[in-house]
């Protein structure tokens, strides 16, 4: 990766060192039936920073983001989103947990999960029709977003009819669309080939700066961790900064 490429911003080495806390997460536990997937683990997330979380498969990183997402509630331990006197999301009802990934959280997923029925550009208008934005409005906008990620021409191919990185770009345009304080990014170069990978993260790199939205990025893979200001460590279910045992 060129430096022109590298990510620029406030790199710390701790798990505390982000200067604003927008997302807390504090002694997470949360088992799966027998399985204990995460063990006391806690983070910080600063705002518009780029955080990746790594560490072996079954170590417990893609249960720690459902847990930081609303998506999943964990056993015990918290979960802050907004700094002091922010909202404890481990408390929250679902209503106002669905509210907040429509609008301030945008969560991509390894195989992007386009809805297969809808074009391109529908599935990146999707929240913000259910948002209530009229659909003239949300399919510009999602035009927009498709052309910052290098997919334009393609708005009415559906995702059976995409490669995998262009779906996956597509997958992050409707992440953006709402314009999220927070992406979450579970593996999203993981069924993807180096140049995809390479495509996906430099797109999501360039706009979550531009945006200053804070990105939680969940790999297995050096290169694409690389692209992070700050890097943490799981196993076993628990966190630790970058070279310090758990």
């Amino acid at each position: 990766m060129s430096d022109k490429e590298r990510p620029r911003g406030s790199s710390t080495s701790g798990e505390e060192g982000a200067a604003v806390p927008l997302l807390t997460a504090r002694d997470l536990v949360k088992a799966h039936g027998r399985t204990q997937a995460l063990r006391g683990a806690g983070v910080e997330l600063g705002a518009g920073e780029i955080l990746a979380v790594t560490g072996a498969s079954g170590s417990g990183k893609s249960t720690l983001l459902h847990c930081l997402s609303g998506i999943v509630r964990p056993d015990s331990g918290s979960v802050t989103y907004g700094g002091d006197g922010g909202e404890r999301l481990d408390r929250l009802p679902e209503k106002r947990l669905s509210e907040l990934r429509r609008t301030e959280f945008g969560v991509v997923f390894q195989f992007g999960q386009l809805i297969p029925e809808l074009t391109a550009v529908d599935n990146v208008a999707l929240p913000l029709l259910l948002a209530g934005t009229r659909r003239q409005e949300a399919q510009a906008a999602a035009g927009e977003w498709l052309e910052r990620f290098g997919v334009r021409g393609q708005e009415a191919l559906r995702p059976g009819e995409l490669s995998g990185g262009q779906a996956q770009r597509v997958a992050l345009a409707r992440a953006l669309v709402t314009g999220p304080k927070v992406v979450f990014a579970d593996e999203p170069t993981g069924a993807l080939d180096s140049l995809a990978s390479e495509q996906v993260m430099t797109s999501l790199v360039h706009t979550a700066r531009e945006s200053g939205t804070a990105v939680l990025l969940i790999t297995h893979d050096a290169q694409v961790a690389a692209y992070a200001d700050r890097e943490v460590r799981m196993a076993d279910g628990a966190v630790a900064p970058l070279g310090v045992a758990v």
